[in-house]
């Protein structure tokens, strides 16, 4: 089994089906019915790719384990997610800010594994790059149009950007995996993505009349270990709900 792509695989996996759960809980509690719909399509947007993803890290592994095994059967410590992704919704201009955060990066790791030595990473890429450059412009634009709205979404949006900061970081950290798979051509050092990123957020921020934290808050390593294993409580009682079904039924099927 190839280890290291089993485990990449499953961060990404883990990361997009654990932020499709965060915000399906939106639906019916969305602040405007327009909102709602868009929260629940880029939920459902993210499913799809965590399918895919997991569906290959299935095969990978050759186990016999399928992309539901491994969404409904593994325990919190065997969740490969970042921690950004697990954090609770908050109020909406919290979400936004973690989603904006979030899309950013995820474009241009999408957009640098269209280029994958392997493949069948290259193509669950770029069909799923299609999908998050519309959640990039859609999170861009609510960030902004909340940031440079009233004093008080001004105030929330800038407490939410201070609040989810902390938690960037761990994105771009790489580690023995990262740098086999990187020096293998099969996907990018994270660290390589910063300065785009990096860029594009400021430029957004700015739009926003909001404020970029310093740099340091991104990169404390209390924020890091999600992709190791190390969750927060968060976590345990996402997976509580989201896997009750298959807990309490074993091998049920429709």
């Amino acid at each position: 089994m190839d280890q290291a792509l089993f485990q990449y695989l499953l961060r990404m996996g883990d990361t997009t089906l654990v932020l499709s759960q965060r915000l399906c809980e939106w639906t019916g509690h969305g602040p405007v019915l327009e909102e709602e719909m868009a929260v629940a399509n880029t939920a459902l947007d993210l499913l799809g790719q965590a399918r895919m993803w997991l569906t290959l890290a299935g095969e990978v592994e050759g186990q016999g384990r399928d992309e539901d095994a491994l969404a409904y059967l593994r325990d919190a410590p065997e969740y490969r997610n970042y921690l950004l992704v697990e954090r609770p919704n908050g109020h909406y201009g919290d979400t936004v800010a973690r989603q904006f955060v979030f899309d950013i990066w995820h474009y241009l790791l999408l957009d640098r594994l269209q280029s994958s030595s392997d493949e069948r990473v290259a193509a669950i890429a770029a069909k799923s790059i299609k999908e998050v450059a519309y959640h990039a412009r859609r999170s861009s634009d609510l960030l902004i149009r909340l940031g440079d709205g009233t004093p008080l979404s001004h105030q929330r949006m800038q407490e939410a950007v201070d609040d989810v900061w902390r938690h960037v970081g761990e994105l771009f950290v790489d580690d023995e995996i990262t740098r086999e798979l990187a020096s293998r051509g099969v996907a990018p050092l994270h660290e390589s993505l910063r300065t785009a990123w990096q860029s594009h957020v400021a430029e957004t921020f700015e739009e926003a009349t909001l404020s970029m934290p310093p740099a340091q808050e991104a990169d404390h390593p209390a924020h890091r270990g999600g992709v190791h294993g190390r969750h927060t409580e968060a976590l345990g009682y996402l997976l509580a709900e989201m896997q009750y079904l298959q807990r309490a039924y074993p091998g049920a099927s429709w």
